[in-house]
């Protein structure tokens, strides 16, 4: 499990508005991209490679 101690969080521009889908990412980590629930920041959280992360988001649909 990598570490997230000290993870500076943001809001990802995924992340709707309306305050319900609420997804943070910390990306200023050496070797790791976290994301976790902003409703529950003490929760689980799921770590990527950086070249994982960046795999994903080329995955993802345009924004609407």
């Amino acid at each position: 499990m990598a570490e997230l101690t000290g993870a500076h969080w943001r809001k990802s521009t995924r992340s709707s508005s309306n305050g319900g889908n609420c997804v943070e990412v910390a990306d200023k980590l050496p070797g790791v991209v976290g994301v976790r629930d902003s409703k529950n920041p003490t929760g689980p959280a799921l770590t990527f490679t950086p070249t994982a992360w960046r795999t994903f988001l080329t995955h993802l649909p345009t924004p609407s």
